[in-house]
């Protein structure tokens, strides 16, 4: 399933919207931020061909199972003419282990945390926060994973959340399980980080969000303040 959210993005659907990707537009091509969870290439390419251009880059928010399962038939299949580019610091998870770093806090649930999905494919392009991809700008958002990047689209203030929030249920952050749908708080690494890093996407107060699982949400900042407070409360009863 693929479907139009703006004039320079199509959203890529597995299960409807429970896992997300997305192609968006750029002078030169398509860049595919995630992957899918699974071989869902033949998806993704047909997404692809429907916009009548190829797909020159791949994105990653970070690298759980259910957003790079595509990855290493993609590149196979593409070869030499996508790029794969990867935050730097969840490139070092995927290349040296779900291990600690220093500065980084000691209280998380590493136990959870899996970046062993993409088996062959190596990223050609490692960025930091504020790198400039196309029309995208990385946003640094650690704490569902160690090195988590949001991006967004500064043409129309798009912003492609990852798993900071999902809005199956409703908008949530993922600073712990969400009732209506549990499973990325459940698997996030530092719930406190993953707090700061939703304040930090809502300051940024997006036109548009769209997150790893879920609906795309339109004019999304005050869901996503109440989100916050939400989950603030929940912390403070604790």
């Amino acid at each position: 399933m693929s479907t139009r959210i703006s004039s320079h993005a199509t959203h890529v659907g597995q299960f409807g919207s429970l896992i997300n990707a997305y192609l968006v537009e750029e002078d030169d091509g398509l860049t595919l931020i995630d992957a899918l969870q699974g071989d869902q290439s033949k998806k993704i390419l047909e997404a692809a061909a429907k916009l009548g251009q190829p797909v020159k880059r791949i994105l990653l928010t970070h690298a759980h199972p259910d957003h790079v399962g595509a990855v290493d038939a993609l590149v196979a299949q593409l070869g030499e003419s996508v790029e794969l580019i990867v935050g730097s610091r969840e490139a070092r998870a995927m290349n040296e282990g779900i291990k600690l770093e220093a500065g980084e806090p000691t209280n998380g649930n590493l136990g959870k945390q899996r970046a062993d999905s993409i088996r062959a494919a190596k990223p050609t392009r490692l960025i930091e926060d504020g790198a400039r991809i196309g029309s995208l700008k990385a946003v640094w958002s650690p704490g569902h994973s160690l090195g988590h990047l949001a991006y967004l689209d500064e043409r129309d203030g798009t912003l492609y959340c990852g798993d900071v929030y999902s809005t199956i249920g409703g908008v949530a952050t993922t600073a712990g399980p969400f009732w209506r749908f549990p499973l990325p708080g459940a698997v996030t690494w530092h719930r406190p980080t993953v707090l700061n890093s939703a304040r930090t996407l809502a300051a940024l107060s997006p036109k548009r969000l769209c997150p790893g699982h879920g609906k795309t949400v339109e004019d999304p900042t005050n869901a996503m303040r109440a989100a916050i407070a939400r989950r603030s409360e929940v912390d403070r009863a604790a």
